[in-house]
């Protein structure tokens, strides 16, 4: 009796707890999280107008966490065509490296906004009918630097003006999404994207720029809904 009472719970439960269909053609999915952009600079040297390019100087840049949203269309059970988007992020732009008599010019540089949005090819291996969906995406990135501006500490050193070069470039993504429900899920990403740039401000008169590969990683994480 105990054993019959048993398979008829688990079969109602069964039949209560709806079971959670993964993506599949036409489907919209709109995913919004914590997102953010950590770069992983490779500067080239600091090129002064007069001294040339100074050994053992370069350009930074910091991390910033924003609002990240994904927008996506499945084209089949297993492609779709992806959009990245975000709030703006802010970086700090910083030297380092003068030597010398020139060592006073190390610091905050000042500050830039960026937007990169990025349009993918993404796969989906598995099943429509698995809930953990992992996937893979390629695509390509556009970055907009906007709001340059030189600190007041960089100002009182002689900078005036920045300006920073908008980048086309590559990019990969690896995620993974959870269903919830049939239509909300659990997500998780990790992009690298290819972004150069050249920087460019003036030191009493003469022109001073330097070559940055951002090359940034990406992590978001968020919630998903399917439409």
């Amino acid at each position: 009796m105990y054993k019959s009472l048993f398979t008829a719970s688990l079969l109602a439960l069964a039949i209560a707890t709806p079971i959670a269909q993964a993506h599949q053609a036409g489907d919209i999915i709109v995913r919004a999280g914590a997102i953010t952009v950590d770069p992983h600079e490779d500067s080239g040297n600091i090129d002064h107008a007069v001294l040339g390019k100074v050994p053992g100087s370069s350009a930074t840049l910091d991390s910033d966490t924003q609002l990240g949203l994904n927008f996506a269309y499945m084209v089949t059970d297993h492609f779709a065509i992806e959009l990245l988007a975000a709030t703006p992020f802010s970086h700090d732009v910083g030297v380092k490296g003068m030597p010398g008599a020139f060592a006073g010019l190390n610091g905050k540089l000042g500050s830039l906004k960026h937007l990169p949005p990025t349009l993918s090819a993404v796969y989906y291996p598995l099943d429509k009918s698995s809930a953990f969906q992992p996937y893979v995406g390629v695509g390509i990135n556009y970055t907009w630097f906007f709001d340059t501006e030189l600190s007041s500490e960089a100002e009182a050193k002689g900078f005036r003006g920045l300006d920073m070069k908008d980048s086309w470039g590559l990019a990969g993504q690896v995620g993974m999404d959870y269903m919830l429900t049939d239509s909300l899920m659990l997500n998780a990403q990790v992009r690298y994207i290819d972004i150069d740039t050249t920087g460019t401000t003036h030191l009493a008169g003469d022109k001073v720029k330097v070559d940055v590969d951002v090359d940034p990683f990406v992590y978001m994480v968020g919630l998903g809904y399917k439409f």
